[in-house]
């Protein structure tokens, strides 16, 4: 079992390096370990799901190996942290080629919740005569994927709501005038490109879309532009808007901006995460609804003394971090139970 957690962490160590660029598919790593007669372990070859639309995990993993020479894996085992596919979609099924390959042995991290997969690989594996141990360090599995879990077993994106606040509890000025009110530094805004890069789509309401005029794009850190989502039943926000640009697809919520609506037509589209970086009027809306998964609140040392109130959140005692005297705090809601984790 020590020696089954070991190569399982190797592997969501080499999934994590396809973050940005595999969604709405899961990361995934895989690690091809050859076991002599002695029991001494070696990595023979390594590989991750790059970006979406090209190899799996598992394909670069015997890609390597077999560019290093090796032909047979008849004592080898091989880790991979999800369960391996066995449908057909832009790639072929995993779970065929690791038996055209007659790998003895197959450790998996957690199964794969898609209805398409969902116990289906690993009944393929055990059908040829392969030898299949599932549910390693399956906790740190699901965690690392858990967008694209919450998507195919809540069958909705996994929503993370943002924003920044003054020392003394304020969004923003009750009147804006031409200045906008500043309220992150340089680091924290990069930290924000960050988590946009994270999550496949992005939502403002139209008071923030009319007041800032943002363009939502991931410009400050590596990784695609999230889909920009925009409720504006009223259809104010002009088309020639930033957030209409051509860097990235804006979805418009006009005849129905209801919360429950936009998610399940969000699910429709296979966008497995929200961040919504709403103004308090969304912001409010979605707490309220108890549809969300993740907040992450920035405390500013400004304060202004009046103006639009933040959302009423218990913050922990102790922030997660402090960035140049900014507060950064992350609540973690339990869906299960409906209980907030404070991570700190």
């Amino acid at each position: 079992m020590i020696l089954h957690e070991k190569y399982i962490r190797r592997c969501l160590q080499l999934a994590r390096l396809g973050e940005y660029y595999v969604a709405p598919n899961p990361m995934v790593g895989a690690v091809l370990v050859h076991i002599d007669s002695t029991g001494q372990d070696e990595i023979v070859a390594e590989g991750w799901h790059e970006a979406f639309g090209g190899p799996h995990a598992e394909v670069n993993c015997f890609r390597e190996a077999e560019e290093k020479g090796v032909v047979s894996f008849e004592d080898c085992t091989l880790y991979v942290s999800l369960e391996p596919c066995s449908h057909y979609g832009k790639t072929p099924p995993c779970a065929k080629l690791l038996i055209e390959k007659r790998i003895p042995r197959v450790v998996v991290g957690c199964l794969d919740p898609n209805e398409k997969v969902s116990g289906r690989g690993i009944a393929m594996l055990r059908e040829a005569g392969i030898e299949v141990v599932t549910n390693i360090l399956e906790e740190e599995c699901r965690a690392l994927n858990k967008r694209f879990i919450c998507l195919h077993e809540r069958h909705r994106p996994y929503v993370v709501l943002k924003w920044a606040q003054t020392a003394d509890g304020f969004l923003d000025y009750t009147e804006r005038g031409d200045k906008p009110l500043v309220i992150s530094n340089a680091v924290t805004k990069q930290l924000v490109h960050q988590m946009r890069a994270e999550n496949m789509a992005i939502m403002v309401g139209t008071r923030t879309a009319l007041l800032d005029n943002p363009r939502l794009l991931t410009t400050r850190w590596s990784g695609r532009n999230p889909v920009r989502v925009l409720p504006d039943r009223h259809h104010v926000v002009p088309r020639d808007f930033r957030i209409f640009s051509t860097e990235s697809e804006t979805v418009v919520y006009e005849s129905n901006t209801d919360w429950q609506h936009i998610l399940a037509d969000l699910a429709g589209r296979g966008i497995h995460s929200l961040m919504v970086e709403g103004g308090r009027i969304w912001l409010d809306t979605i707490i309220d609804s108890g549809i969300w998964d993740e907040m992450h609140i920035e405390v500013s040392p400004v304060r202004i003394g009046d103006g639009v109130p933040a959302p009423e959140v218990q913050l922990p005692a102790v922030p997660q971090c402090r960035v140049e005297g900014h507060l950064l705090y992350t609540l973690n809601r339990c869906s299960d139970s409906c209980e907030i984790i404070f991570h700190r």
